[in-house]
């Protein structure tokens, strides 16, 4: 009779783990082409940097983010991170820089999405309780990368040329994104 229960959970956590494993196949090819969405929306907001040297900036993009040496589930929760932060960048005034806003509202219903789809995942890992988001560095140095930004964009009152900066740096944020995306799923 025992042994009839542990086979039950046995059975359990392997189909449990086969469901997961699936849902990440199917997340990983929604999530690629999502930042590939993405990325293509913020190319597409005109602007270039060289009326604006000037005004360049290094925010210093977190290294650790750039190795991508996570677990799976930091991994997930750094991506998720990074959406959000940007989520929130793009929703703040960028009226001076000429922007087309279906643009910018067709990049936010983007990240919205991915995010969303994340979610699920994101549950997976706080229920199983395998990264611990108090103790977690790498999102620390994450929020304050996004904090620098933010800083600078209210010190240039938000003038076209920092949007551009800006811009520069979030398109680089969707290619280690990208990687992010394909590293998380691979596996």
């Amino acid at each position: 009779m025992a042994n009839a229960g542990i086979v039950q959970v046995a059975l359990l956590l392997c189909f449990s783990t086969t469901a997961l494993s699936m849902s990440y196949n199917v997340l990983q090819v929604q999530q690629r082409g999502s930042v590939s969405a993405s990325w293509t929306l913020i190319w597409q907001l005109n602007g270039t940097l060289h009326n604006c040297l000037q005004d360049r900036m290094d925010f210093k993009f977190p290294k650790e983010v750039k190795l991508q040496k996570f677990q799976k589930e930091e991994a997930i929760l750094v991506i998720h991170e990074m959406l959000q932060q940007i989520f929130d960048l793009f929703g703040r005034n960028f009226s001076s820089t000429g922007w087309n806003e279906t643009i910018i509202e067709k990049l936010s219903e983007e990240l919205s999405w991915q995010m969303d789809h994340l979610e699920p995942a994101l549950e997976k890992i706080m229920e199983e309780e395998k990264v611990t988001l108090k103790e977690n560095t790498t999102l620390l140095h994450l929020k304050k990368y996004y904090l620098r930004i933010v800083q600078y964009l209210k010190a240039k009152l938000y003038s076209r040329c920092a949007w551009i900066v800006v811009r520069g740096h979030i398109l680089k944020n969707f290619s280690v994104l990208y990687k992010l995306t394909h590293f998380v799923f691979k596996n």
